[in-house]
């Protein structure tokens, strides 16, 4: 691809060097070669990106720059402007058909360009879009839809009543739309039997979801995740969540049943959610933060605004956590001394 093509389609502005330059792909600026692209978004790293082999640089407008015979692009986000081009020069996988050993049910639907791997299963009356990938060993449920241009990796599982939307990525090893975890105790015996589990899962389009994850159907009515939300791995979702618009939830992430998150609300690692809690738009939890079940953590809760951040356990916010922390480090300190 000519470097004119990517900031056709990206924006930003060529401020040095040849605008048909070939770029054939993204790399570091210690393994950068002439054809190939980096970015920087201070000085520093500017000038590092500068002297190394790169043939492209990506710089924030208005940084000072010696070309070097190097093309300058200027960007408002260089890192954003990277990313989106090298999604753009990634070479696309050829679509393979179905693999012999592939077992496919009746009234299957496939689009145009479906790849299905060696020993994956696709249940009856399921639907997959054109283009999406199917990889070894993935099984999709009877019924269950996905759209176009997805990719589920090796061993990914999706039970029947699951719905995928467009450009989709599923991990490997992720369980998708298998049963919540809800059960009734008998008083008298101390049983459970198994609230049915009979409801739906849908995931928006855009959504990433990472290795050996796990989201639950609803129990009577739906799980949802909304478009563009990203998943680290081992995260774990309960039924009838409702995830908002590109939320981030990283690794270790737990959010038990009837939860609610706000769309661009970011959800650390480790942290813990109990049942029945509202997270409002764009709150921040931090690493290993608790919220307690029922607890409502928005702008009609306890007072928080996007981009607020909480801490600790239940989740409060980060200042009000460190001045406790401070007292209760002074007063360890008054005791040694008494």
């Amino acid at each position: 691809m000519k470097l004119v093509e990517l900031i056709e389609t990206l924006g930003g502005k060529l401020v040095a060097g040849d605008a048909w330059r070939p770029v054939t792909g993204a790399n570091s600026v210690e393994s950068a070669g002439a054809t190939e692209m980096v970015f920087a978004e201070d000085a520093a790293s500017a000038a590092k990106a500068l002297a190394s082999n790169a043939g492209i640089v990506v710089l924030c407008a208005g940084t000072d720059y010696s070309s070097q015979g190097k093309a300058i692009v200027e960007a408002e986000q260089p890192r954003l402007w990277f990313a989106r081009a090298a999604q753009l020069l990634a070479p696309a996988l050829p679509a393979t058909g179905v693999h012999p050993s592939a077992v496919v049910g009746t009234d299957v639907k496939l689009g145009e360009g479906v790849s299905i791997g060696p020993c994956a299963v696709v249940g009856d009356n399921a639907q997959i879009g054109a283009h999406t990938r199917i990889e070894a060993g993935a099984i999709i449920g009877a019924g269950v839809r996905i759209g176009d241009d997805c990719r589920i990796y090796p061993r990914a599982v999706l039970y029947p009543g699951t719905t995928i939307g467009n450009r989709v990525i599923v991990h490997a090893g992720s369980v998708l739309g298998a049963d919540g975890f809800g059960y009734v105790r008998d008083n008298a015996t101390g049983a459970y039997t198994q609230f049915p589990q009979q409801g739906t899962l849908v995931i928006e389009d855009d959504v990433e979801i990472g290795a050996n994850s796990t989201i639950d159907r609803g129990a009577l009515r739906r799980t949802r995740i909304g478009r563009g939300t990203k998943m680290d791995n081992l995260v774990h979702i309960g039924h009838n969540c409702e995830i908002g618009e590109d939320v981030i939830l990283v690794s270790g992430v737990g959010i038990s049943g009837s939860c609610t998150v706000g769309n661009g609300a970011v959800i650390a690692g480790q942290v813990g959610i109990g049942d029945h809690a509202a997270i409002g738009p764009g709150v921040i939890l931090g690493g290993q933060a608790g919220v307690l079940s029922g607890k409502t953590v928005t702008n009609e809760g306890i007072g928080v605004k996007p981009g607020t951040v909480l801490w600790g356990t239940p989740a409060r916010p980060l200042q009000q956590v460190l001045r406790e922390l401070a007292i209760v480090a002074r007063l360890a300190k008054n005791r040694k001394t008494t």
